[in-house]
């Protein structure tokens, strides 16, 4: 597995290291069940903070890439039911879009849209949380 951090970045390293071992699993480079270094290895082999190595594996883990196993490590292990929603939702959005463009729906007013739908959705989900915290 091979990592490049920018250090004259402004963005911070943990997250240019998540994006690398995210990136390194979409182009299937870094597969299911694989094992990443440990935090002390990594930090050692790139050069930075323990700290930041698991700071990665944490948000890594908190956004369902990898699992944190006491005896393996860190272990790429996907949210298998999010994957199956998501090709399920490009199925339905591969058919909607394709309307959207039969009646000459722009790609920004489908973002707009989209936006629109989920910033509705927040509020419902804020009124929701509202309510039951009472």
């Amino acid at each position: 597995m091979i990592l490049r951090i920018d250090f004259n970045s402004d963005e911070a390293i943990y997250v240019q290291l998540m994006n690398q071992i995210i990136m390194g699993i979409a182009t299937e480079n870094i597969h299911e069940g694989d094992t990443l270094p440990s935090v002390r290895q990594l930090a050692n082999n790139i050069g930075i903070n323990m700290h930041t190595v698991n700071k990665a594996y944490s948000v890594l883990r908190q956004e369902g890439f990898v699992k944190l196993d006491r005896r393996k490590g860190a272990v790429i292990c996907l949210d298998v039911d999010k994957m199956r929603a998501m090709e399920e939702m490009r199925r339905d959005l591969c058919v909607v879009l394709a309307k959207a463009a039969c009646k000459g729906i722009s790609r920004s007013e489908v973002h707009t849209l989209v936006d629109e739908i989920y910033n509705d959705y927040s509020r419902c989900q804020q009124c929701e949380d509202e309510e039951q915290s009472e």
